[in-house]
């Protein structure tokens, strides 16, 4: 029996006294969790990116279909997207769980930079995610089971959140119509359930079509796609200074060509335009198109673009987020082996501190109502579905950067499966609030309809185009 399977069914098994109270699934978690870290490193070894992660995918699949969990898979178009489900009735409570890994970031288990020698790494920590969701939700179902208690536990498998927005598609297939709260949780270098902020976000790659021609022999007869991805750039570098000052735009030249001495006819750019309001995010993006058609107009060539992804901003539900700031607190921090003491120093003195802050990761920061946006989530689209709420756990050491070699390795090791830990009993324990108090769920979704407005609309900042499978390639 393969060393995997003997996870699967350690996970399966049975605990011979029924978990009936709260204090029982913190024992369940703990019981199991050098079984779920084996699990979260296996994905960390697969370090499948965006709608590519097939492996990862069927092993929280075959784990979740293990625990009693009924899986659809492929759901929304996506085939690595699926949802699992167990119990009957209502109410209904999601849990988010995503798995895809990062382009270029590849890196062993050291507090070194070097290469394991892969096409992306998991440098924001979503193998870590998608099993502790996961372990959540296992807890949660077999709490249900032995309180016979009415209601469903639903994990929602989701891909292709680092730029694919895999979830708005989920959200505009309807997949979280009848839910009535979704918890998540991100990896992160302290604890912390504050209210949650993220920046509304729109994604194209423009693809510049020319004429290929020899540079030098017949440079007249060329008309170059890549001179229209530098126009582009040029211009919308200018347009910086007339965009509000917390809006953020950044490119990446994807094709630029092939040889200096062959004017190119093809050239690409992929662009993200970021904003604490989906609106001004709009906004931004229409001028930059605009200056894609002038950049061709003005270089002799043609361009076109498509739309990568879409995201609003996150809309914050106090009533629940207190109640999940509450029970990280009861859960606590992280706390440290001398081994592991020894390794988070060294990847301190690399991110320039002299050691890492060890009190970051052993407390939980304390609670405020308003956050700071600094990046971007689909989990945006699911807010302005249904009222959400989320936490941070100390998968990194103190101060390490996601998107980073540090978030790699520190993940890779028994570090990030111990702030996995963390994740998974808060996130239990906060489904489990809300299943016993009817008042909250409503309090909730009070909350949400007065933040979300009753003259909205949900309309997706990607349209109608079908999941951008490739997008990755």
């Amino acid at each position: 029996m393969s060393k995997l399977l003997i996870v699967l069914c350690i996970i399966n098994f049975s605990f011979s006294f029924a978990q009936e109270t709260k204090q029982g699934l913190l024992v369940e978690i703990d019981g199991k969790k050098d079984s779920y870290g084996e699990i979260a490193q296996q994905i960390w070894d697969y370090a499948e990116m965006g709608y590519q992660e097939e492996k990862s995918t069927a092993l929280l699949q075959k784990t979740l279909k293990a625990a009693g969990f009924t899986v659809k898979a492929g759901v929304a178009g996506i085939p690595t997207a699926f949802v699992a489900e167990y119990g009957s009735g209502g109410p209904v409570i999601g849990i988010l769980g995503e798995y895809d890994a990062l382009p270029g970031l590849s890196q062993q288990r050291l507090a070194e930079k070097k290469s394991e020698g892969k096409a992306a790494g998991h440098g924001c920590g979503h193998h870590l995610f998608g099993t502790a969701s996961m372990a959540a939700a296992i807890a949660v179902k077999n709490w249900l089971k032995s309180n016979n208690r009415e209601g469903r536990v639903r994990f929602y498998g989701c891909p292709a959140e680092e730029g694919g927005s895999g979830k708005v598609y989920m959200v505009r297939a309807g997949l979280f119509n009848d839910v009535d709260a979704v918890l998540h949780w991100h990896p992160g270098s302290s604890n912390s359930a504050s209210a949650g902020a993220a920046l509304a976000n729109k994604s194209a790659k423009f693809r510049f079509y020319g004429v290929s021609a020899h540079a030098a022999g017949f440079p007249e007869k060329g008309r170059s796609a890549l001179d229209g991805v530098e126009a582009m750039n040029m211009m919308v570098n200018m347009m910086r200074e007339h965009i509000p000052e917390d809006a953020r735009i950044h490119y990446v030249i994807t094709d630029g060509g092939k040889a200096p001495n062959v004017v190119p006819d093809f050239a690409e750019v992929y662009y993200y335009a970021r904003h604490t309001h989906r609106d001004v995010v709009i906004d931004i993006f229409d001028r930059i198109v605009k200056a894609s058609e002038g950049a061709a107009m003005g270089t002799g060539t043609t361009v076109d673009y498509e739309m990568i992804g879409g995201t609003h901003e996150l809309l914050p539900n106090l009533s629940l987020q207190k109640v999940m700031y509450d029970n990280l607190v009861e859960v606590g921090g992280v706390a440290y082996t001398d081994e592991e003491t020894k390794f988070a120093n060294k990847i301190a003195l690399t991110l320039g501190y002299e050691k890492a802050d060890i009190a970051a990761v052993n407390g939980v920061e304390p609670y405020k109502t308003e956050s700071e946006a600094r990046g971007s989530t689909d989990v945006g689209d699911v807010s302005f579905t249904l009222p959400t709420a989320g936490l941070r756990a100390a998968t990194w050491v103190s101060g390490t950067p996601s998107h980073s070699w540090q978030a790699v390795a520190c993940g890779g090791t028994s570090i990030g499966n111990k702030g996995m830990v963390v994740a998974a009993k808060t996130i239990a324990l906060t489904a489990v609030d809300i299943f016993e108090d009817k008042e909250l769920l409503e309090k909730a979704k009070e909350e949400f309809n007065k933040r979300r407005g009753d003259d909205f609309k949900y309309i997706p900042l990607l349209g109608d185009r079908n999941p951008a499978l490739d997008y990755r390639n």
